[in-house]
């Protein structure tokens, strides 16, 4: 019996994306295009099964050995820190994370800085090397009030184009990290399946470079 890879890909732009590149490296299943709501798409021959989910669970998935292998992006896998294998840097799905404020704010180092975030791990980390102290607020959407209403002076947030910033007076001060969609593995899982995996990996890391 052949055995089946489990791939967990990002619902929305950045599945689909990743998607098109698992195609167009020869890991296709054509299903997975057509107008339905069918929650796992199979290619038997190919020994592939993708599945969509939320692009915050893809590391959980993969983690406790749902999935194989799955598409999540490094914000996420810093934050949780699951115990997994990351294999690739996609090279799509790039941003950053960065600390805003309003325009004009100047930090002052004798107070305590409020930080509002959503990426508490993240934030916590990036003050801690710089010897910052800070107060955490842990926020999960609409980050960018939070200094506008004067309950944080600071955001740690993803930014793409920095539109939104813009468009609420807020302005990026500092990139924490850079961030990009990676290819993860299950520790586990990847030993007995190592061989396919890496044709993946391989196939995967071909197209990277051809979209660059």
């Amino acid at each position: 019996m052949k055995s089946v890879i489990n791939v967990a890909l990002p619902k929305g732009r950045l599945g689909e994306k990743v998607y098109d590149m698992f195609e167009a490296a020869g890991f296709d299943c054509p299903s997975i295009k057509e107008n339905n709501r069918k929650l796992t798409f199979e290619n038997e021959e190919k020994g592939l099964r993708f599945f969509w989910v939320k692009p915050s669970d893809v590391a959980i998935y993969v983690e406790r050995g749902a999935a194989d292998i799955g598409i999540a992006g490094k914000d996420i896998l810093l934050e949780y820190c699951p115990d997994v294998y990351e294999l690739l840097d996609l090279g799509i799905g790039k941003c950053r994370m960065a600390v805003a404020a309003k325009s004009g704010f100047r930090d002052n180092r004798e107070k305590t800085l409020r930080v509002a975030t959503k990426f508490t791990r993240i934030a916590r980390e990036y003050y801690a090397g710089k010897g910052r102290d800070i107060d955490i607020i842990h926020l999960n959407g609409s980050i960018e009030l939070a200094p506008i209403l004067g309950l944080s002076d600071v955001i740690v947030d993803i930014v793409e184009t920095g539109k939104t910033l813009l468009e609420n007076d807020l302005i990026p001060m500092e990139t924490v990290v850079p961030i990009s969609a990676r290819l993860i593995a299950n520790k586990a899982n990847f030993k007995f399946k190592s061989e396919k995996i890496e044709a993946i990996v391989n196939g995967l890391a071909a197209i990277s470079k051809q979209n660059q």
